[in-house]
């Protein structure tokens, strides 16, 4: 299995509001398996997809999902990876705030649908579903998405991959960086990935530092750089959100309670859940398994007490592939029609 054996176009897409994203489509050279939907994978929090099609010493879960047959749609929405505001309004900076001014709705409503409407244009399988992998923060706007539209969003199938929905538990570690709304949303972040990348050489000597997001002893961390790609700054207006969301518990977007209205959604959902995961906590990543009334949720949590799996393990742990990306492409072809 080898990168060379896809083929990989990337696309861009306006959103209508000052930004175009980035989509990229992956697919094993002579085309998707037929009868496969295509599927779009959506990054989490002051992340963006690089991490989905890198892994440091074995095949990414993009790799993995199109080699199979799969053709894999990846997005960055705004302020992710190489999407970019328009000519004119510049790099993210004081003078180019509002550019910045942006939160969870405008993700959910407006970008997420756009990548959408223009994977459907250009996808080769010849399906009208899509089936749907969100990563931590972007499970979260999928729940959002499909609660706003739970009759028309066009969905097959739904993958969570380490997302919150309602904050059943909250590290403790999470619940102090968010303590304070106005102070989350004040605080402006800048240079965090070169942070990181400088960061972790030192960090991996420590590992229970890390144990909050990942499991040192399980990932290779040998080149910090490139781990660090996938990084970004984080919004200060999404940490005020996130902020709210974490002390009212329900996920509230564009008005509406998230929480109660994906209980009219009729989707077959598979949560996949590190069991010893500090940024979503198991009963937190589970809680669309009780939400969810229509729908047929079905739960991997991944990990025991001696092997155990944190956040980032879920993507780039040693055996992922085997742990997580297995289970999750055989799932999706079980749910194909």
């Amino acid at each position: 299995m080898r990168r060379s054996e896809l083929v990989v176009e990337p696309f861009r897409v306006d959103n209508g509001q000052g930004w175009s994203l980035e989509l990229v489509r992956s697919v094993r050279r002579g085309g998707p398996e037929a009868g496969r939907r295509p599927l779009l994978m959506v990054p989490g929090y002051a992340m963006n997809s690089f991490i989905l099609g890198y892994h440091p010493s074995d095949v990414s879960m993009v790799e993995h999902l199109a080699l199979a047959g799969v053709e894999v749609w990846t997005c960055n929405l705004r302020g992710q990876g190489g999407s970019a505001a328009a000519r004119g309004q510049g790099p993210p900076g004081p003078s180019t705030s509002r550019v910045r001014r942006y939160g969870l709705a405008e993700l959910a409503l407006v970008d997420l649908p756009a990548v959408i409407a223009e994977l459907r244009r250009r996808t080769t399988t010849g399906t009208d579903r899509v089936d749907l992998v969100g990563c931590s923060l972007g499970a979260s706007l999928l729940y959002a998405w499909l609660a706003h539209h739970p009759a028309d969003h066009g969905a097959g199938a739904v993958i969570a991959v380490g997302g919150p929905l309602r904050w059943e538990a909250v590290h403790p570690a999470m619940a102090l960086a968010f303590t304070s709304p106005r102070l989350a949303g004040a605080l402006p972040f800048r240079g965090t990935r070169a942070l990181a990348a400088a960061s972790l050489p030192w960090l991996s000597r420590a590992p229970g530092l890390l144990s909050l997001y990942m499991n040192a002893r399980r990932i290779d961390l040998s080149n910090p750089a490139e781990l660090a790609r996938t990084v970004e700054d984080p919004v200060p207006w999404i940490n005020r959100q996130v902020a709210h969301w974490v002390r009212q518990r329900d996920l509230v977007v564009g008005g509406l309670n998230i929480c109660e209205a994906i209980g009219a959604v009729d989707l077959p959902v598979l949560v996949v859940m590190a069991n010893r995961d500090g940024i979503v906590p198991a009963s937190t990543a589970r809680s669309v398994q009780r939400l969810m009334r229509l729908g047929r949720v079905q739960v991997l949590e991944v990990g025991d007490e001696r092997n155990w799996y944190a956040h980032a393990d879920l993507f780039i742990g040693r055996d992922a592939r085997r742990q997580v990306f297995e289970p999750m492409e055989r799932w999706l072809a079980e749910h194909r029609s």
